[in-house]
């Protein structure tokens, strides 16, 4: 749970930059992302292959540009 504490003197846009920064950093977004539906077992492993497999063609497409 992402908390900060306004300090004196603080406005309330540098007090919500810093919160939002703070989410950001601690992957809270990405995590009810990831929780905001079920997805089935299989599903979630076929998604993490296809994931792979993109990687890998990017890694191979970036090796052979140099």
């Amino acid at each position: 749970m992402a908390e900060i504490k306004i300090q004196e003197g603080e406005s309330i846009e540098n007090a919500l930059r810093r919160f939002k920064r703070k989410v950001q950093q601690e992957d809270i977004i990405k995590d009810i992302k990831r929780h905001s539906f079920y997805m089935k077992p299989g599903d979630k492993r076929r998604a993490k292959e296809a994931l792979a497999r993109k990687r890998s063609r990017k890694k191979i497409r970036r090796e052979s540009t140099d």
